[in-house]
């Protein structure tokens, strides 16, 4: 299938602004990694700085902003493996994020299921971990939109489960016609949520997560369950609700 071809002045035409709060989900061992490695919370902070010190340094839009929306645009280092709107090797960064907390905890089950997939001597942690949901307040004066017309006319394309190239020629044009984020159709969520694809740090409202959750999420080899207890909700994801995707036949 040829590539959509889409200019970046004709994705400039079609730019509009955006604002809301996105949720991204995200391990929450930072909390404790490094605390069973000292004996005082004063070594910790220490540590935790020489750490800071050792990675590649930030662009200088990510000053003041909290490490849970900077870390993604942390580009001096090679970026190992191509994602839906970012390029493999020395590219620019992407934050994605989704409209809704249960688009962002399907994003995350069917990582954590294709990990183990991919890797089947690996054993699964028999215990429920621990995961921190956060939202980020975002305003965006140039986006496009994937799901409305005319760019939904390549949802194909725009859905493809394995095949990014589609999206990140279509991230290249629009980084080039000055758009600031991309919203897309999540692949992985049953219920059809959107996510956004943020192309620059420049587009956080707030410098710090505007709203914090905390998820236990528990792996088999078949599902995966998540709980919350403030506000108190739950769900499920089966192996089968993945099944669009090759790599994750059962």
């Amino acid at each position: 299938m040829s590539l959509p071809t889409w200019t970046p002045a004709a994705l400039s035409s079609e730019a509009r602004q955006i604002s809301g709060c996105y949720w991204r989900v995200v391990e929450a061992q930072h909390q404790v990694s490094t605390l069973k490695l000292v004996d005082t919370l004063e070594e910790q902070g220490l540590l935790e700085q020489l750490l800071e010190e050792s990675k590649p340094r930030l662009p200088r839009e990510c000053e003041g902003l909290d490490y849970l929306l900077a870390t993604p645009f942390r580009y001096g280092a090679v970026y190992p493996h191509g994602s839906r709107f970012r390029r493999a090797g020395r590219t620019l960064g992407v934050f994605y994020a989704s409209e809704r907390v249960e688009t962002a905890l399907a994003e995350m089950a069917f990582y954590r299921l294709l990990f183990f997939a991919d890797s089947p001597s690996t054993p699964m942690p028999p215990n429920a971990a621990e995961y921190t949901a956060f939202a980020a307040a975002i305003v965006a004066d140039t986006a496009i939109d994937a799901t409305l017309p005319p760019l939904d006319r390549d949802s194909e394309a725009w859905a493809d489960p394995v095949d990014y190239a589609a999206c990140q020629a279509l991230a290249d044009a629009a980084r080039a016609g000055g758009i600031d984020a991309i919203l897309y159709r999540s692949v992985r969520d049953r219920g059809g949520g959107r996510n956004i694809a943020l192309l620059t740090p420049r587009c956080f409202a707030a410098r710090e997560p505007v709203e914090r959750q905390t998820w236990r999420i528990r792996l088999s080899a078949v599902s995966v369950q998540a709980l919350c207890e403030f506000p108190r909700s739950r769900i499920a994801f089966s192996r089968k609700d993945f099944a669009g995707d090759p790599r994750m036949a059962v």
